[in-house]
């Protein structure tokens, strides 16, 4: 799992509850993205609309989306209360 941050060291954006899921968080690597920047299993566009919107973009190792892992989340806190 990487997940790529809008400013360096900038964890505010990510919801706490993603972030406490994270564990350990290992710096991996700077990439300056742009709209012609490459990567084998994400697309670009996205990681740019995801950094401007959300301040973060998570890339997992399955196909599984952001957004479903935040339903999931969301799922858990309704059945606890």
């Amino acid at each position: 799992m990487y997940i790529y941050l809008a400013e360096e060291d900038v964890f505010d954006p990510v919801p706490r509850e993603i972030f406490n899921s994270l564990g350990i968080v290992e710096f991996s690597m700077e990439l300056e993205i742009t709209a012609k920047t490459r990567l084998a299993r994400e697309d670009i566009t996205t990681i740019i609309s995801n950094l401007k919107e959300h301040g973060f973009h998570i890339q997992l190792a399955s196909n599984e989306s952001l957004e479903g892992i935040m339903a999931r989340i969301a799922a858990r806190k309704e059945h606890r209360c």
